[in-house]
């Protein structure tokens, strides 16, 4: 079993009037096969955190830890984390164009797996995987992410997500600009990976609707860089009754 811990964490970014601080002290810890969900007011740091974690250089860590099995997240390079197993599912995808997603899909898994998938095998599971997410086959000629809606780009992640088979899944607001029919497919999308491989999920959302489709184990309410509050599944309906009003207040006084 995997195991990704956060101890302390401070990450700052770089503004015109300098550096100011985001994160002020993070602790989480995530094993394999955990669902974490993170829900917070806008503002309150949750996706600088995913940021951090996969490595942007727009977000300086200035104190505290990321290990992953013991080794050193933070002296990593973007690319070894990915290696190593971190996965982020971003909340506004890029668009690349020239790349195909066919050649992006098979790119990213030989970089990763250290070496090609076999052709015959990994033809049937990435038009498997994109008929689950409902893909029409023709996306795979087109350059990625270019010309896509907001639904097809986020179902292009989760496409990755199951084809990629990383230890542990990043989705940072994947439900952000979602229909209901797209919610639904991938949330399937997330819960097949989940129930196929031992992955770990820190699920980043400002709300409980995609929480009736991706049961987490975890509930973190993150208000002012830092984890105000944990509970299990009864805490996101919580949130979902009485909103963020008495965390935002508390985070005020704390920091």
């Amino acid at each position: 079993m995997a195991t990704l811990e956060i101890r302390d964490l401070h990450v700052s970014v770089e503004t015109k009037e300098g550096a100011k601080p985001i994160l002020r002290g993070v602790d989480l810890t995530i094993a394999s096969g955990e669902t974490h969900a993170i829900m917070g007011p806008n503002g309150s740091g949750k996706s600088t955190l995913a940021s951090a974690l996969a490595g942007h250089p727009k977000y300086a860590v200035t104190q505290g830890s990321v290990t992953l099995d013991g080794e050193d997240v933070l002296a990593m390079s973007v690319d070894e984390r990915a290696r190593a197993g971190l996965f982020l599912a971003m909340q506004y995808p890029v668009e690349v164009p020239g790349v195909s997603v066919a050649n992006f899909l098979r790119t990213a898994k030989t970089a990763i797996a250290g070496e090609a998938p076999k052709l015959r095998t990994w033809g049937k599971e990435v038009k498997g995987a994109m008929e689950n997410l409902r893909i029409d086959p023709a996306f795979s000629e087109r350059s990625l992410n270019e010309g896509f809606s907001g639904g097809e780009k986020k179902r292009h992640e989760i496409l990755q997500l199951e084809l990629l088979k990383p230890r542990f899944a990043i989705l940072d607001e994947t439900d952000s600009g979602l229909d209901v029919d797209a919610l639904r497919i991938v949330s399937e999308g997330v819960n097949r990976a989940l129930a196929s491989t031992d992955v770990g999920v820190l699920l980043i959302t400002h709300y409980t609707r995609i929480l009736r489709y991706i049961k987490p184990d975890f509930v973190h309410v993150f208000v002012d860089g830092r984890i105000a509050e944990e509970g299990g599944p009864e805490l996101a309906e919580r949130l979902e009754n009485e909103g963020y009003d008495r965390f935002v207040g508390a985070g005020a006084t704390m920091s």
